[in-house]
C-alpha cells in the first residue's frame, strides 16, 4: 500500500470514547514517541475509497479521514525517525477492512486496545452526538431501537454493534500473535503510573517515564438551547454579521460565555437501564470475550 519504511509501528485501536484525547496528549509528552496529530486518520480502513456516508453529521466526520496514500505517507514522515510511530484510530477495532490490511502491510506492528464498558461507551457517544445536534433520539434506548433502520439508510455509526468486542478482537487474534496485542480496560487508566508503565514496556520504551496526567478535557454535556448551540458552533448569516460587528477578543468572550451558559451536565444513565441494556444486547457476547482477552470482566455484568 505504501513503503514499509514510512509506516507506523504501533496502532491504538481502542473503542471510541475511551480516553482517546487524553491518551494522545500524554503520549505526545514522550520524546521518542510520535502520534499523528491529525485525529483518527483511519487510513487502513478507508484507503483509496470515495467516502459516501449518509448519516447525520457523517460528512463532517468523513472530512477528517485520510484516504490518499500520499497524504498518509506525509503524516507518518513527520515522525522524524522516532522509535515509536503511532496512530490512534478507534474505527480499526470496529470495521472489517483494517484487520485484513494491517497484518498484510505491517505484520510486525504492535496493537494497543482499550475497551470500555459497552453501555457506558454507547451512552457517552450518544451524548456527544446529541450535543453536536446529530442524534435526533432523546434517549439511548430510542437510538438503539433505530439502529437497524439507520444501517439500511447508510448511517456509519452504531451504538450496540460497535460494542460487540468479541467479534472485533477475534479478527485481530486470528491474524496476530498474542505478544503483539496489549489489551487494557478503560478503568485501568485510573492508575496512571501502572497503565503507562505497562504501555511503555509493551512498546519497548523506558517504563520509568510518566507523563503529566493533570490535563482534563471537557466531559459530556448537552445544550439547553439547540439554536444557540448552532449559532456558536456552525456557520450562519447571523454569525457572519456578529464577526463584522465585534472585535476578535469580544467575539471570543461572547462565544465562551454563551457556551458556558448553554451547555449543562447530562443526567447519569440509570443503573437499571445500564444493566438492562447490557443483559439484553451484549452479555452473551462478553461471556466469550473474557477467555479471548484473558481478562476478568466480572464488574461489567453488575
Amino acid at each position: 500500500m505504501i513503503n514499509a519504511m514510512t509506516l507506523p509501528n504501533c496502532f491504538f485501536i481502542e473503542a471510541a470514547k475511551a480516553g482517546t484525547t487524553s491518551l494522545h496528549t500524554c503520549l505526545d509528552q514522550h520524546s521518542d514517541i510520535f502520534i499523528m496529530e491529525r485525529g483518527e486518520p483511519s487510513f487502513f480502513q478507508h484507503a483509496k475509497e470515495t467516502l459516501n456516508f449518509t448519516g447525520s453529521d457523517d460528512k463532517e466526520w468523513a472530512e477528517t479521514l485520510v484516504t490518499d496514500p500520499g497524504d498518509y505517507r506525509a503524516l507518518v514522515n513527520r515522525s522524524g525517525g522516532l522509535r515509536a510511530r503511532g496512530e490512534i484510530s478507534p474505527c480499526y477495532l470496529y470495521f472489517d477492512k483494517a484487520p485484513e490490511r494491517i497484518p498484510r502491510d505491517i505484520p510486525q506492528v504492535r496493537l494497543i486496545v482499550i475497551l470500555r464498558h459497552p453501555v457506558d461507551w454507547a451512552y457517552s457517544h450518544s451524548l456527544m452526538n446529541r450535543a453536536r445536534g446529530c442524534e435526533p433520539a432523546t434517549t439511548l434506548a430510542n437510538a438503539i431501537d433505530k439502529e437497524a433502520e439507520r444501517a439500511v439508510s447508510g448511517w456509519d455509526w452504531r451504538y450496540i454493534d460497535a460494542g460487540l468486542y468479541h467479534r472485533q478482537m477475534d479478527r485481530y487474534y486470528c491474524r496476530f500473535p498474542r505478544d503483539r496485542i496489549k489489551v487494557f480496560l478503560y478503568d485501568d487508566l485510573k492508575d496512571h503510573d501502572e497503565f503507562f508503565t505497562e504501555l511503555f514496556e509493551f512498546l519497548g520504551m523506558d517504563p520509568a517515564f510518566h507523563p503529566d496526567t493533570s490535563i482534563h478535557y471537557r466531559t459530556a454535556s448537552l445544550p439547553r438551547n439547540a439554536i444557540l448551540r448552532d449559532l456558536v458552533t456552525k456557520p450562519s448569516a447571523a454569525k457572519s454579521m456578529l464577526k463584522r460587528l465585534l472585535l476578535a477578543g469580544a467575539r471570543t468572550l461572547v462565544k465562551q460565555r454563551a457556551s458556558a451558559w448553554n451547555f449543562r451536565p447530562p443526567e447519569r444513565l440509570a443503573p437499571d437501564t445500564r444493566r438492562d441494556l447490557f443483559q439484553r444486547y451484549i452479555a452473551e457476547e462478553f461471556r466469550k470475550l473474557e477467555p479471548l482477552i484473558k481478562k476478568s470482566l466480572h464488574e461489567w455484568f453488575h
